[in-house]
């Protein structure tokens, strides 16, 4: 059975940080829980990471190597690349996502 490492980009680690930095002004109970979910979200990608959807937004453009887990509220976006997962964006589903993917992801192909 395949396993991959997960490495979360400095770009995603900022988007968790900026997440939870707003989350933890209301509270920092649930600020931490949900931090904790969305870390065992991504750290549970090491085991058959293609179970995931491919995102919808660029998979109409013929754009499949980004793939999301969708937490709550949140939507993590991520590639896998041979024996690793890239966590690259953590954004808010309320968000649009098409701006930031533009802006983040096709820019990096």
């Amino acid at each position: 059975m395949k396993k991959y490492e997960v490495i979360w980009t400095k770009s995603a680690q900022f988007d968790l940080e900026s997440i939870i930095e707003y989350i933890k002004t209301d509270s920092l109970n649930i600020a931490k829980k949900i931090f904790f979910e969305i870390k065992k979200e991504c750290n549970d990608l090491y085991f058959f990471p293609e179970r995931k959807r491919i995102v919808p937004e660029l998979q109409q453009i013929g754009i499949l190597k980004y793939r999301e887990v969708i937490h709550k509220r949140w939507r993590i976006i991520y590639k896998i690349d041979t024996t690793k997962v890239y966590i690259l964006l953590v954004a808010d589903s309320s968000r649009n996502l098409e701006d930031i993917l533009f802006q983040r992801l096709i820019k990096r192909k």
